[in-house]
């Protein structure tokens, strides 16, 4: 292919893949009502009421969170039309070694934004709940909420990939398995460090919520990396 076949390929590809989520976009929006009050269940137990503070605040609400879950559905899309460009040009071997990197890749960022929902988002909110609770009624910004659990689901998500970042370094050559597991009481301070940047909240338990699995998840890349004899 020449130079012009492969950028209208490349066009075409990031078309679909705009329309994929701006359609996902559209579909979470006409149940955005819905998903924010799954969203709000982690603190609804506790008595928090949620409040708009601006005309127009929920309405905006909705648009973020719809924007968020829509390009949370439509990254997989986004991943196929970047794979399906990509692997013409990849030999055998790395066409063998991309399939699990990309898998894993997945399944990490879903389960860390899993883990963020069912296990960070709920003790952070709570702390704060508790820390207040016969000083100050609960009555927060919708806006305000949802920004500090979108991101801390995303963010718990990325961090989820250290062990893919692992497993890349191991296949290049530049890190080996014993290397990673030799400094891993650098690690160690490198994720209570990496926790307290990409928490949005100022507990020390959701930091160390997060610090513990980040640490499991590098020994665990460590170990796989040695294991596969990098």
């Amino acid at each position: 292919m020449s130079i012009f076949d492969h950028l209208e390929e490349l066009r075409q590809r990031i078309f679909v893949s705009v329309l994929s989520v701006g359609a996902a976009m559209l579909g979470c929006f006409a149940f955005s009502k819905e998903l924010i009050m799954v969203l709000e269940a982690p603190v609804k137990a506790q008595g928090v009421r949620f409040l708009q503070l601006a005309p127009g605040e929920f309405f905006f609400t909705t648009l973020k969170v719809s924007g968020y879950c829509g390009l949370l559905l439509g990254s997989p899309v986004i991943l196929y039309e970047i794979i399906a460009f990509v692997l013409p040009g990849l030999t055998r071997s790395e066409r063998r070694f991309l399939g699990p990197i990309v898998l894993g890749s997945s399944v990490l960022f879903y389960a860390g934004i899993v883990f963020s929902y069912l296990v960070l988002t709920p003790a952070a909110l709570n702390f704060f709940v508790s820390y207040a609770e016969g000083v100050v009624e609960s009555l927060w910004s919708i806006d305000q909420y949802f920004e500090f659990v979108l991101v801390l689901m995303f963010s718990t998500g990325l961090s989820f990939q250290v062990p893919v970042i692992q497993v890349l370094l191991g296949q290049v050559g530049l890190v080996s398995g014993d290397q990673m597991l030799s400094i891993w009481r650098y690690v160690v301070v490198g994720a209570v460090v990496a926790a307290a940047v990409l928490t949005p909240s100022t507990d020390p338990l959701t930091q160390v919520l997060l610090a513990a699995p980040l640490l499991g998840l590098y020994l665990g890349g460590a170990w796989v990396v040695k294991l596969t004899g990098r």
